[in-house]
């Protein structure tokens, strides 16, 4: 068996694994179905991807994010390991290209979209293929009472079959309740010697502060000012995200937006000037985060509580990855509360809603009856609410529900590069281009450019850098590539920088769409205690809060933090001075009635030779407004 601590030296240059990472690989490795739950920033990726580089055969990765997937197949790439990915909004050719690597075994890595895995085309090729190992990514996914429910996962086990009975499986995920983690087990049919592994939830480095503030920008403010170094600030609203970054900045404080509405280009401009330190602060929604490895953010601030505490306890996690000091902060109004209890009642529109939206949405792509699967589609979500009168709000949940019913899947911010691959053998090429001069230099910088590897794969191509070496362009030059397509020389993909939507099952007639609403009444319920849980967690003062949230997730913490904010206020309460200390407060006000001193001073007036104590003392008296610091530093009663 091939070493694993040798596969982990040679591509990611680690002497050594992180906790449990090494059981779990072991596990695999010894034909264990798997489920692995590690904190966010644990190491998830390398279990698996370590696991598969020591087995023979594909490994097959689901994953319910084409943003994680992609990210995940740069970096294997980038660690010279082949990958390939398959997702809504590739068309056709390139789909059966990356399946046909994996079938010929010239990839290790195959990622998958859920709902991939039902297409004939996967369903037959996958039996062609030598598979090693099924893993599945945020396997949350699979519980429709998770976070983040996702229909197409349930198809999984059905997929399974397909596989030799030997091939094991590993699941992952961040944050699972006790609930949920028997709800993957269950539904991903793990057999009967499965092992489970789980990192303890409890961050020592992390302290969470939860805080009731009419004046969130002030303390926003008050917050990125004391504490240095990188920090996130979450927000649900893609408007708010521009305007705190513009109220950070004039506060001299560096900070920048980002939300899925943005172009791709800048979403990744953005996103690497924070990575590499050049902007501060991030003024984000939950688009953003996923998939980035920054070890060094020192505060994760929420402007908005998130709607469960698998998300908050998910990004609030991004913060001290390094294992140093940080801090979580969640800021929040009173009305916040009430105000996502209504934005979950608006979320579950009326079923003959959901139904209108379905058959416009069917109109709108001119999908017939009974036809339409597995068609994707750049989607305009404005041109289509203004086509057939929609309510913005109320449509866009439709959309979301929908997905939830797993009639469609609607992915809102995605990005595919321009793709290039040769169709024809180098002898062939250069005869075409010898009777087809004009084309000829076009077809030279492409060779230049991207050498050899344009006749094996689909390579990712830059339009604007092939226009400055023709001195021409893009406009031209796509002209050109659209030619070598048409004449069947290249098979030119170009870039897509739209929402997509991928209808998962045929169009059904109007009368008859079936959607399972009292599931979805069952979900919006399920929502609304998660939110329950979310209010406790904000309005408890005195739980340690690590210790709440390890109960949320089944697990128990020994002793409390002694780092959130509610431990903090604990240790004070206990430090004060009790009942037996009210002469010695009587004294200490006495004395400062006659004169302003400073606290050394009054120390030694009241022949205090614990300094803990005299500092009590004096925090006392400054908290319970008895006293006060003068501009000169000296202690003065208030009178």
């Amino acid at each position: 068996m091939t070493d694993i601590y040798a596969i982990l030296k040679q591509y990611w240059q680690y002497d050594h694994f992180r906790p449990l990472q090494e059981a779990i690989i072991q596990s695999v490795l010894d034909g264990h179905d798997t489920l692995a739950l590690l904190p966010t920033g644990g190491g998830k990726s390398i279990c698996f991807q370590v696991s598969a580089l020591a087995k023979e055969g594909v490994c097959l990765v689901v994953s319910p994010l084409i943003a994680l997937m992609k990210d995940q197949v740069m970096q294997l790439q980038k660690r010279g390991i082949t990958a390939k990915a398959v997702y809504s909004g590739m068309n056709h050719y390139e789909i059966d290209k990356n399946i046909d690597l994996a079938v010929s075994g010239q990839i290790k890595f195959l990622y998958l979209s859920p709902e991939r895995l039902k297409t004939e085309m996967m369903t037959e090729r996958v039996k062609k293929m030598k598979v090693g190992l099924l893993a599945i990514d945020e396997a949350h996914c699979i519980s429709q009472w998770g976070y983040d429910f996702r229909p197409a996962y349930l198809e999984i086990a059905t997929f399974r079959e397909l596989l030799p009975p030997q091939v094991p499986l590993i699941a992952l995920t961040a944050t699972a309740t006790p609930e949920v983690k028997k709800d993957i087990q269950e539904k991903l049919s793990f057999k009967a010697n499965a092992q489970v592994f789980q990192k303890s939830f409890a961050r020592p480095n992390l302290a969470y502060v939860c805080r009731a503030e009419e004046n969130k920008a002030g303390q926003m403010i008050e917050i990125l000012q004391k504490v240095g170094g990188s920090a996130v600030v979450y927000t649900r609203n893609r408007k708010r995200t521009q305007a705190l970054a513009q109220m950070l900045q004039q506060r001299k404080i560096s900070a920048d937006f980002y939300h899925a509405g943005l172009p791709f280009a800048e979403r990744n401009a953005k996103q690497d000037n924070w990575i590499n330190d050049k902007t501060r602060v991030m003024v984000a929604t939950n688009a953003f985060g996923m998939g980035i490895d920054k070890p060094d953010v020192r505060v994760v601030i929420h402007w908005d509580l998130p709607d469960s505490l698998e998300a908050y306890y998910q990004e609030a996690g991004r913060a001290g990855r390094d294992e140093k000091k940080a801090f979580a902060v969640a800021l929040y109004q009173p009305t916040d509360l009430h105000e996502m209890k209504a934005k979950v009642e608006a979320a579950y529109p009326p079923l003959a809603e959901l139904q209108r939206v379905y058959q416009a949405l069917a109109n709108f792509f001119q999908v017939p009856v009974a036809g339409g699967q597995w068609q994707s589609y750049d989607f305009d979500i404005a041109q289509f609410q203004q086509t057939y009168q929609l309510h913005p709000l109320s449509s866009y949940y439709a959309l979301k529900r929908l997905e939830e019913c797993g009639l469609i899947a609607f992915n809102e911010a995605f990005y595919k590069p321009s793709q290039l691959i040769s169709l024809l053998a180098y002898r062939d090429l250069y005869e075409y281009k010898l009777k087809n001069r004009a084309l000829a230099p076009l077809i030279d910088a492409i060779l230049r450019a991207y050498g050899s590897e344009v006749f094996g794969n689909l390579v990712d191509i830059q339009e604007n850098t092939l226009a400055r070496a023709l001195q021409t362009n893009q406009t031209e030059l796509r002209q050109g590539l659209q030619l070598l397509h048409q004449h069947q020389i290249f098979h030119y993909s170009p870039q897509k920088d739209k929402p997509q939507v991928l209808f998962t099952t045929p169009r059904q007639e109007a009368q008859s769409t079936f959607i399972d609403y009292e599931t979805l009444m069952k979900r919006k319920q399920a929502q609304l205690t998660k939110i329950d849980a979310v209010a406790q967690y904000a309005h408890q003062q005195q739980l340690c809060r690590t210790a709440i949230l390890l109960h949320y997730f089944g697990e128990n913490l020994a002793e409390p933090c002694g780092v959130c904010d509610n431990c903090l206020s604990l240790k004070k309460k206990n430090a004060l001075p009790t009942p037996l200390d009210t002469a010695l407060t009587q004294k200490a006000l006495a004395y400062l009635s006659t004169q302003p001193c400073s606290p050394e001073q009054l120390r030694q007036y009241l022949q205090l030779a614990d300094k803990n104590k005299a500092a009590s003392l004096i925090q006392h008296l400054l908290e319970t407004g008895l006293a006060e610091y003068t501009d000169n530093g000296n202690l003065q009663t208030i009178s």
